[in-house]
């Protein structure tokens, strides 16, 4: 499902427009954003948890090459699924 079909879905059920929902989207994403570049974790209880998740530095291989590199540390989002929506994909 892409960002239009779920805005149309959430049209639907809320009875908002569609250009309505497409704003509600926006805003949950963007403070979802703001959250992350400031650290912080979002939990929606019983969906889940969005989470800043660091990742060492480590050795890997160019897949063209085979060469040897050096991949830096980094840090990405990742989430972790709730019990309510666990139970709804079981």
């Amino acid at each position: 499902m892409r960002k239009p079909e779920l805005a149309a879905a959430i049209a639907d059920q809320t009875g908002l427009t569609r250009d309505k929902a497409s704003e509600v989207i926006t805003a949950f994403t963007d403070q979802v954003s703001a959250a992350a570049a400031r650290g912080e974790d979002v939990t929606l209880i019983g969906f889940g948890t969005f989470n800043i998740r660091s990742r060492e530095a480590r050795d890997g291989r160019n897949p063209q090459t085979g060469a040897s590199i050096r991949i830096p540390a980094s840090k990405t989002v990742g989430f972790k699924a709730g019990k309510g929506l666990k139970d709804k994909i079981s």
